[in-house]
């Protein structure tokens, strides 16, 4: 490498040691809690890590806050979905509450499938989640988001496609 080539990349000490404040100060004001927000600055230094490129001397920020922003809106996903499990908990009766293992497996799952969804139009994934998970029909989906029967067969179809090729296409 040319001593030009290297100008322009930051070794990743130099970027953590002079971002890592900034980014953390960053971080505090979207989540509210310094712990988080120190977590989710690290794991933006361990995806940067994980790279196959280095980090270009222009603008390394940008760069970290477009990182941590995709994390921070995982970690609200995650919250979220938490959140809405534990209302649905909250309705069982104590006999059927899952053991720690079971809420714990169930959460993963259902971060698998909210990150399998994510790609998805929002009528599209609707459709689907009202077909698989609400067990209703096509002419009542259809008659609910107020389009024909074949659209909601064409959403459904596409839906599954699309978790079909995130499923088995890296294999």
């Amino acid at each position: 490498m040319s001593a030009t080539t290297l100008d322009t990349h930051v070794p990743l000490d130099t970027l953590y040691h002079n971002h890592h404040g900034w980014l953390c100060q960053w971080l505090r004001g979207k989540l509210d809690c310094p712990q988080q927000a120190a977590d989710l600055a690290q794991d933006t230094f361990v995806r940067i890590l994980v790279r196959a490129e280095p980090v270009a001397n222009q603008a390394p920020r940008a760069l970290l806050r477009t990182i941590a922003r995709g994390l921070v809106i995982d970690h609200w996903r995650r919250s979220a979905l938490e959140r809405a499990y534990l209302e649905a908990l909250a309705q069982l009766p104590e006999a059927h509450q899952p053991s720690a293992e079971q809420h714990h497996e169930t959460l993963q799952t259902l971060e698998y499938i909210a990150a399998m969804l994510e790609g998805l139009k929002p009528r599209v994934r609707t459709a689907f989640l009202l077909y698989r998970l609400g067990g209703l029909t096509h002419g009542a989906i259809a008659e609910q988001l107020g389009v024909s029967s074949r659209t909601v067969e064409r959403h459904v179809a596409t839906a599954m496609l699309h978790c079909y090729r995130l499923r088995f296409d890296d294999r």
